[in-house]
């Protein structure tokens, strides 16, 4: 694991907006054409079939396998990010990976703290990689604290 260090809160954050570009690029698009204008003025919660498929299952489904696939999402692959278990330090089991992804909602709810932990803890986990025992490492492509030291 040489060249691998904890990843912070904000090169995370940087994935992150990443990420959210490419979600609104192509989910969030595709919703304006379908819904029009509503789908973005209007008070309902959800406006039909694409909006679940959209907004709530595809992102689900893309996530965890970009998870699994390649250890993070195209922003995390982009700032030389990996997800991994906490423990072995190896690519993270699908259970890992459905339980981090539902993990986002407990971190979210008290004013994002749980995400806010990245910038605090010793590990720079997440209450989210805390409750699915994993990790972000960076590849630095330099002499670092290695993984194998919190052992």
């Amino acid at each position: 694991m040489d060249n691998k260090e904890y990843a912070g809160f904000w090169i995370r954050l940087g994935a992150v907006l990443i990420d959210m570009v490419i979600i609104f690029i192509v989910l969030f698009i595709p919703l304006s054409f379908i819904y029009g204008e509503e789908y973005w003025l209007g008070d309902k919660f959800v406006y039909g079939f694409w909006d679940i498929m959209l907004s709530y299952v595809f992102p689900f489904i893309a996530t965890i396998w970009f998870w699994l696939r390649f250890l993070g999402t195209p922003g995390k692959m982009a700032t030389k990010l990996e997800i991994v278990d906490a423990t072995t330090g190896n690519k993270m089991s699908t259970s890992q990976a459905i339980g981090r992804y539902f993990a986002y909602i407990l971190a979210a709810l008290p004013l994002g703290l749980g995400f806010i932990w990245v910038g605090i803890d010793k590990r720079k986990q997440g209450w989210h990689d805390k409750l699915a025992g994993t990790v972000v490492l960076r590849n630095t492509g330099k002499e670092s604290v290695k993984f194998e030291e919190k052992l």
